[in-house]
């Protein structure tokens, strides 16, 4: 017969409840005790009845992530660290792409509704395009937001886009850099939160130092991909070859993944990185430092922002009336090889 909670409990020598609380994540368990519940589950086996569960408690087991394109490597890379902290927590994780359509989220939050799932980890690009922007926080499932699009009243885990890229700006300012390319800038139709954050990181950088923006170096390319960012910059080079005019000294892209594109297109030039142009990027995936040179890039812990989101999430299950947090993630500059010193 399969195993119950109580089997587990009396092999763990603990109560019932307490094994719960270690399937359901939810309650904070000590971690020696935590230990010796997994080793009786594991013993014994134990499958969680999760029809029953859903029946005695109003919850399946299961949330859901949506990110707007699993594509990317940083999506990759998050998204796997979700799954991982979610399953420790004896939670189900499905994974969604929004595609920056709000009707996708529109559908996760009627799952929600409906016990579906528990709750919602959304990652929208622009707040006025998000399912949180058209409801009151009260009238919303469980939902803890990543990303900078700053709702009112909603869970929020984010990195400081704008200081980091400030910071990063600052960077090659003091290495000597005065023409320095955005890729990844807003506009046109293209004017997400990140984006917008990081562009004002970037100015104010150059206005600090007294350097003036050229709207010319703003390269705004129609998604955060590789090959977008290819053919932004690819453009820009075509610009200054047909005019005459100087290309820029250093090119700064919001995303490592926009950066990989940059430098694909600059070694088929033949244009030297970092000595004629230095290139630095934004997340620290995992390629960036096998990139040829390895690339200068603003680092923040992706394991901590799903920790931070799955614990904000499981308080806003436990309690709806909770206060909402604003969880900021600690970031650092990284110093590879891209940036040369031009002092």
């Amino acid at each position: 017969m399969r195993a119950t909670v109580r089997d587990v409990a009396k092999l763990a020598g603990v109560s019932p409840k307490t094994v719960s609380n270690v399937i359901n994540g939810v309650v904070p368990v000590r971690a020696e005790t935590r230990e010796r519940v997994e080793s009786a589950l594991a013993q014994l086996d134990y499958v969680p009845n999760m029809s029953a569960r859903g029946l005695r408690n109003g919850r399946s087991g299961n949330i859901a992530l949506a990110l707007p394109d699993l594509s990317t490597a940083y999506s990759a890379e998050l998204a796997r660290h979700f799954v991982e902290l979610a399953h420790e927590r004896g939670w189900a994780i499905q994974l969604e792409q929004s595609g920056n359509d709000p009707r996708r989220e529109v559908e996760l939050v009627s799952r929600a509704r409906t016990h579906l799932v528990d709750g919602l980890v959304l990652n929208p690009t622009l707040l006025s395009m998000s399912v949180v922007a058209d409801h009151d926080e009260s009238e919303l499932p469980p939902i803890v937001v990543i990303g900078e699009v700053e709702p009112d009243g909603i869970d929020q885990v984010h990195v400081d886009s704008e200081l980091a890229a400030r910071q990063m700006t600052e960077h090659l300012i003091a290495t000597g850099h005065r023409r320095i390319a955005i890729v990844g800038g807003s506009g046109g139709r293209f004017r997400s939160a990140t984006s917008l954050l990081r562009q004002r990181g970037y100015s104010a950088a150059l206005s600090a130092a007294g350097l003036a923006e050229e709207p010319e170096l703003n390269l705004v390319p129609t998604a955060w991909t590789p090959a977008a960012a290819a053919s932004e910059l690819t453009a820009l080079l075509d610009t200054c070859e047909r005019d005459g005019r100087a290309l820029p000294d250093a090119v700064f892209c919001f995303t490592d993944s926009m950066a990989l594109g940059v430098l694909h297109v600059l070694a088929g030039r033949g244009i030297r990185v970092p000595d004629e142009i230095s290139v630095v990027g934004f997340d620290d995936i995992d390629e960036a430092s096998f990139a040829i040179p390895a690339l200068t890039t603003v680092r923040f812990d992706k394991r901590a922002i799903a920790d931070a989101a799955l614990s904000a999430l499981a308080r806003r299950i436990g309690d709806a009336d909770a206060p909402a947090s604003d969880i900021v993630i600690a970031h650092e500059i990284v110093h590879r090889d891209s940036v040369a010193r031009r002092l």
